[in-house]
This record gives structure tokens, C-alpha cells and sequence, in this order.
């Protein structure tokens, strides 16, 4: 393999993968090479990710997410149908529990409107037509351009396109340091025109090594589903709680699978390690002690509420808490059909440790050398496309 290229990716999550199809529609000659220290493209978010393809009425007007979100949901609307690949319409359904509540469904289709996302304030009758299954008080909120996909499969596609094109890949590639812009791996050296920081998890990381993100650092949080295995017939659209708006969690909440599966979840768990997916596999110790003192000095300040925050989130490891959660939601479902966990995530989350808190939207740092993606968070399945093309044309274009 050759060791200069015009473009060098890190990381093989769907944003390094979109980025790489931006840049490689808009300069099919140019030299792309996108590596990654894992066995497969999507091994991490990506691959782990939901599958729920966002509407864009939670996110305030001036936000990035709120930009991409609905542009994003009909980008990949678009290229799932064009390849053929699976996808569930299955809406939302966004409930309330009391008058307080209500009011802040008039706030979310306020914030959809205004962002161009094909939401309605319904009747409690109405959302009832739509799931006869579903519970609230009232008025729903229904987002009829909500919908499931496969995000491994759309990962893989757009990794064999690229492929396809001349996109050259590295897995087992681990990222060990940077003169200027040749990349030190366990593979060798690697000389980018533009280096493009994708590496999520570690994106902060590799970020300081370029001089960026001086006053972030990530904080992983571990999401957990709990599938229904009763049937796939009790739910068919997805149902969620109104979300807290002042932290970028969205509650636990049913999701219907791109198969028409139901989970909920996800969790929001602190975790102790940035790949804390189970027991102490891929533990690091230096890790585990720098994430743990950010942790217990959010958990003293209780900035953003973190120690509420943490409890709650700690109670749903308890299967009985966790279910109880979801089920008021809905008029019925076995508790005892959440028989088992699906493979855990985690939230690469960006903390501003100048102010301990966490960052809402995505956020970039970059000079003419180099670019570092260091919170792409959720909706950033459903941005991927939009996203690619602003990084496109705001850092890479020249």
C-alpha cells in the first residue's frame, strides 16, 4: 500500500464513511484512506446504533442538529431506497403524562415546525388511531417521517461503494501519534494532505495530539436496550416520553426495529472506560481513573444535574425498574416479554470541562492541515449526509 494520500480518515463509523463519499463525489480522482483500529467498519456508535432515523423537532433552530436533522432523514431515506436496503416507516409517537407535559409537546412541534420537520399536535383519540396500544394524556405529538433502518447494513454498503471507488481501507490500524501530518501507526506511516479526525470515542484524544479540543474531554455513557421477544405484533409505531431538553438524553423510550423487533431503552449509564461495554473487557487503568474524576466532580457540583442524573441511571439496571419505565406508555405489555439485553453502546459525549458541561450539538475544531469531529452524537446517523457535505464545503472545499 502506498503511504501518501490527499485525504486520511480516522475512523470507519458512518461519519468517516459519509465524509469519504463527500469528498469522493465532489473529487472522484482525489486519494482517500479511512483506517481503523477495529476488525470492521461500524464497530463501535455505528454499528450499535438504534437505528431510528430523527425527525429534527427536538433541537433548538440555531443548533447544527437542527440544521441537518430533517435534510439528513430524507438523505437517507433516499440512499436506503436507492440500494435497496431494509427500512421500517413506522412513525413516532411522543406522549405526555400530565398538562405540564402537554405544554411541552406544543413546545416540540413549535421547534419542528420552525426546523421544517413534518410533525402534528394530536388528540389522545387520534394518536390512538394511529397505535391503538398507546397511552397519554390528552395530546400526542406524531412524527409521521420517523422511520428504522439498518445502520450496519448501510455502513457496509457504504464502505463497498467506496471500496468500489478506489477508497482504500485499514483495519487493525491503531492511531499512535502525528508529526506534522504523517499518522505513526502499528501498520506504518501515513502522509495526509488533510487529516480528518472520525474517531469518535477517541476523537479527543487524537484531537489534543493536533493541538484542538484543549478544554473538552469525552465522557462515555453505556446505552442498554431490553428486547421483547414476546411477539412483534403488541407495537408497531414508536413510542416516546417528552424528553428533558436541558441534557441531550431522550428517556427510555420503544423503538420498533427495522424488522419490526420492539426494545426499549436506551440507558444513559456513566461509564468508567470509554469501550466499558461488559465486565472489565477492554479496561484501561489510566482511563478508568481520568473518566472517574471527571465523573465525581460532576457528581459533587451536580452540574446539569449529574447526580440525579446518575442514580436514575444506575436504577435501570434493575430489569423490573427499567420495564416499569416503558410500560406506563402504553396500555399493555408483558413485563415478562423484556427477556433480554441487546449488545450494549456506548455515547462517545463531549464534556467542557472550563464549565463541566455537556455539549448539545455537534462540535468541530480545524485549521487547513487538519479536522477533528469531537461530538457527533445522536441524530449523527440521521445528519451523516447533510453533515458530510457542510464539513465539505466549510473545511475541505478549497
Amino acid at each position: 500500500m502506498k503511504s501518501k494520500f490527499e485525504y486520511i480518515i480516522i475512523g470507519s463509523g458512518i461519519i468517516g464513511l459519509a465524509i469519504a463519499k463527500t469528498i469522493n463525489d465532489n473529487q472522484p480522482k482525489a486519494s482517500i484512506l479511512i483506517f481503523d483500529k477495529e476488525t470492521k467498519e461500524a464497530f463501535h456508535a455505528s454499528g450499535r446504533n438504534s437505528g431510528v432515523l430523527h425527525a429534527g423537532f427536538y433541537y433548538s433552530a440555531d443548533s447544527l442538529k437542527a440544521q441537518f436533522t430533517v435534510e439528513g432523514n430524507k438523505a437517507m431515506r433516499k440512499y436506503v431506497k436507492e440500494n435497496n436496503l431494509s427500512i421500517n416507516p413506522c412513525g413516532k409517537l411522543v406522549v405526555a403524562n400530565n398538562d405540564i407535559e402537554v405544554a411541552q409537546l406544543h413546545e416540540l412541534e413549535r421547534r419542528g415546525r420552525k426546523n421544517g420537520s413534518n410533525v402534528k399536535l394530536i388528540d389522545k383519540e387520534e394518536a390512538e388511531e394511529i397505535e391503538q396500544n398507546v397511552n397519554t394524556h390528552l395530546k400526542a405529538l406524531y412524527s409521521p417521517d420517523t422511520a428504522s433502518i439498518d445502520p450496519k447494513e448501510v455502513c457496509q454498503h457504504l464502505k463497498h461503494q467506496l471500496e468500489n471507488k478506489g477508497v482504500e481501507f485499514l483495519f487493525h490500524t491503531k492511531y499512535l501519534s502525528r508529526k506534522n501530518n504523517v499518522i505513526e501507526t502499528n501498520k506504518g506511516s501515513f502522509e495526509g494532505k488533510k487529516i480528518i479526525n472520525c474517531a469518535g470515542l477517541y476523537a479527543d484524544k487524537i484531537a489534543k495530539n493536533f493541538h484542538f479540543g484543549q478544554n473538552y474531554t469525552i465522557i462515555p455513557f453505556k446505552g442498554l436496550y431490553l428486547k421483547y421477544t414476546k411477539n412483534k405484533t403488541d407495537l408497531k409505531t414508536n413510542i416516546y416520553p417528552v424528553p428533558n431538553l436541558n441534557n441531550p438524553f431522550l428517556g427510555v423510550h420503544f423503538t420498533i426495529t427495522v424488522d419490526h423487533s420492539i426494545k426499549i431503552g436506551p440507558t444513559a449509564i456513566p461509564a468508567f472506560w470509554r469501550e466499558n461495554y461488559k465486565g472489565l473487557k477492554n479496561f484501561k487503568l489510566l482511563e478508568f481513573f481520568e473518566i472517574a474524576f471527571q465523573e465525581t466532580k460532576l457528581f459533587m457540583t451536580n452540574d446539569f444535574q449529574f447526580r440525579h442524573l446518575a442514580i436514575e441511571e444506575m436504577k435501570k439496571y434493575r430489569k423490573k425498574h427499567f420495564v416499569s419505565l416503558a410500560q406506563k406508555m402504553v396500555k399493555e405489555i408483558d413485563p415478562h416479554g423484556f427477556t433480554e439485553f441487546t449488545k450494549p453502546g456506548i455515547r462517545a459525549q463531549l464534556l467542557n470541562t472550563s464549565n463541566n458541561q455537556l455539549l448539545q450539538d455537534f462540535h468541530i475544531e480545524a485549521d487547513h492541515n487538519s479536522i477533528h469531529i469531537l461530538n457527533a452524537v445522536s441524530p449523527a446517523f440521521t445528519c451523516a449526509f447533510p453533515f458530510a457535505h457542510f464539513i465539505y464545503e466549510k473545511y475541505i472545499k478549497s
